[in-house]
């Protein structure tokens, strides 16, 4: 269990697994994000004027730390998870899934350190302070091109695997929430599952990105709160929450069901 996104759902299922064996009855589930301080220019000035005029320098390396910057936003969300229904609209925790593909692809998404050609790590123990300073090591970095390759294939392998293992029929699910860090990739995986004739399609989707912004791992319960607020969910409807995680490319599906 590691990551940003996902976080948020690793904590959920550590409160449905604790509340099913019996060793609590209720739990508060809560995620929360502050990255605007790590994202101020300051951080970011010393690369940029070291790479801006010279040849010898890859200002990629720059880009993609600079794009994270724009990328996330500040934001909390909680749910509480207990073992009876209550309230307006319970929804039923039907089940809580994850998959990790760190075991076939490399790492996307890091901080305080650099990825090595040879796919290694390197912290930012091992660079001298002025290297840390003027290489920027201690920011948030994601590498696009990995991003781009993988993350919405996999995504969707995950997505048809969970439903699967569950027997669960994707023409069964009325709303589905879906992370997503931009609207570029809201359309990319909405592409990817009509090309795999998923009964997943937008047409069911909800989505406040652009209201609320990214904000990681708070994002999912932000989106479920406002859903619930906003949309008349009747009793038996089933709500698919999916949440990607860059950092090793790891998923999480969530079904739940208006009790």
């Amino acid at each position: 269990s590691a990551g940003v996104c996902l976080t948020s759902l690793q904590a959920l299922k550590i409160c449905y697994s604790n509340i099913l064996a019996g060793l609590h009855q209720k739990a508060v589930c809560v995620a929360s994000e502050l990255t605007s301080p790590a994202l101020v220019s300051k951080f970011y000035d010393p690369e940029y004027e070291a790479t801006h005029d010279n040849p010898e320098k890859d200002p990629y390396m720059a880009f993609e730390k600079d794009f994270m910057r724009f990328m996330l936003s500040d934001g909390a969300g909680a749910v509480l998870v207990q073992d009876y229904p209550e309230g307006a609209c319970p929804l039923k925790i039907e089940w809580v899934d994850m998959t990790s593909y760190a075991n076939e692809l490399p790492t996307c998404m890091f901080m305080a350190s650099e990825l090595q050609e040879n796919g290694r790590l390197k912290s930012w123990k091992e660079f001298s302070p002025d290297e840390i300073k003027e290489r920027a090591v201690l920011v948030g970095k994601q590498d696009i091109r990995q991003l781009k390759k993988y993350i919405i294939k996999f995504w969707v392998d995950h997505i048809e695997t969970v439903l699967a293992k569950h027997h669960v029929k994707a023409e069964e699910i009325d709303y589905v929430i879906p992370h997503v860090s931009s609207m570029f990739f809201y359309e990319k995986l909405n592409d990817e599952i009509a090309a795999r004739n998923i009964a997943l399609t937008k047409e069911k989707w909800f989505t406040n990105l652009t209201s609320v912004g990214n904000i990681g791992s708070a994002a999912i319960y932000v989106g479920l709160e406002e859903l619930i607020r906003t949309k008349e969910i009747k009793q038996g409807d089933k709500i698919l929450l999916l949440v990607p995680e860059s950092g090793r490319f790891s998923y999480g599906t969530v079904l739940l069901t208006a009790d």
